[in-house]
């Protein structure tokens, strides 16, 4: 790839651990011995007791994002820089992450690299879906995952979905869930849904305790739109397991793959299959 001249840096922690002070000045020393600027966004700086800048502000001055934390951490990073294209390098303060595969200790060396040029950056599909009532029309973006369910665990919704504007399946149960191929291995796995190589231009739908046995969870090519809505007065549609909006009959969610992926930093060696099986512990 053509090398990326790195100046300028924006460091964005996990929400309510105040106790990566001390990680953040680590990798900010980092960062800083090789001439380059740290920022932090002013949430995760006012966390840790430090000037931060807005994140938006952050975005178009940087030319990476580092986020330190979890794979939610860089989930909900991904997601609110996304109209940027920034690429995000994922740093693990804690267990491996299927997204955040580097740890704390390990930021030195692949900083070295980084400015050198040698990493990779990995292309992976977002989820584009809009909202579509009588009154507005909201569009929003997700990195894992968008889940149609009910808004009460004592009923069952029906959804009733279209593939290219043309008669596809019915749904009866708890939801469905929506699945970027890098959201495959989270509640998408969980529903028994495919894992889908995260690099790959294709979606999933996974029906979550469907009333019958008969529906099986669906994988479809990238360039496939799909629409869906309910005949049920209430329902809910869940963001990568962050954010919610409601939607009810009369209303339609169409989803499709946004033109634009998100851009993750790794290293050249980096292998999805290594993390995978210590993941789910595959050859035990």
């Amino acid at each position: 790839m053509k090398k990326m001249d790195i100046k300028r840096v924006g460091i964005i922690l996990r929400p309510s651990t105040p106790e990566l002070k001390d990680i953040f000045y680590d990798i900010k020393n980092v960062f800083e011995s090789h001439g380059i600027e740290v920022f932090i966004d002013s949430i995760s700086g006012g966390m840790i007791d430090v000037m931060g800048q807005e994140f938006d502000i952050i975005c178009q001055k940087c030319d990476i994002l580092v986020s330190i934390g979890g794979d939610g951490t860089l989930i909900s990073t991904v997601r609110r820089s996304y109209k940027y294209q920034i690429p995000i390098l994922g740093v693990h303060a804690g267990k491996l992450g299927f997204l955040a595969d580097l740890s704390v200790d390990e930021m030195k060396d692949f900083v070295e690299i980084l400015v050198k040029g040698e990493f990779r950056i990995d292309h992976r599909a977002v989820l584009q879906a809009t909202i579509k009532t009588s009154e507005s029309e909201n569009t929003i973006f997700a990195f894992n995952d968008i889940v149609l369910t009910r808004p009460s665990i004592s009923k069952m919704i029906r959804i009733e979905t279209l593939v290219d504007d043309k008669a596809f399946n019915t749904y009866y149960g708890d939801g469905v869930i929506v699945s970027t191929p890098t959201g495959s291995t989270a509640y998408n796995l969980s529903a028994g849904g495919p894992v889908l190589f995260p690099l790959t231009n294709v979606f999933s739908l996974t029906p979550i305790c469907p009333h019958s046995l008969t529906q099986r969870p669906v994988v479809l090519p990238g360039h496939f739109s799909i629409d869906m809505k309910t005949p049920d007065k209430s329902a809910l549609l869940i963001v990568d397991g962050q954010d919610m909006h409601e939607f009810g009959s009369g209303d339609t969610i169409s989803i499709k793959l946004a033109k634009n992926p998100a851009k993750l930093i790794h290293r050249k060696e980096f292998n999805y299959f290594d993390v995978l099986k210590e993941k789910l512990r595959w050859g035990e």
